[in-house]
């Protein structure tokens, strides 16, 4: 199954950024391999075109960031059910307590 067509358009135009602002394209698909998600690829390629890096370092220190905000975003989504599904249980147990 192929990859939708969104998704490869900001896997090319990231690249295209980067390798247009004088990096090496094999730094620009590495850059887009990390971050993976279109959503990832599109703010990466919008933080190019505003900020404007000076420096190959600049541009992977964003992409750390980006990955950073992603994994902590991650995280929240997973406490989130977690707390749901704990809240449930205690709910049912409360239920059936008060039945009894």
């Amino acid at each position: 199954m192929s990859a939708p067509q969104s998704w490869k358009d900001a896997w090319r135009e990231l690249v295209e950024t980067i390798a247009g602002m004088g990096y090496p394209e094999a730094f620009g698909i590495q850059v887009a391999r990390n971050l993976g998600s279109e959503k990832m690829m599109r703010r990466m390629t919008a933080y190019l075109h505003s900020a404007k890096p000076r420096s190959a370092e600049e541009i992977a220190d964003e992409m750390l960031s980006i990955m950073d905000d992603r994994e902590r975003w991650r995280r929240k989504k997973e406490a989130e059910e977690a707390n749901a599904f704990y809240n449930e249980m205690l709910n049912e147990t409360l239920h059936s307590s008060k039945e009894s």
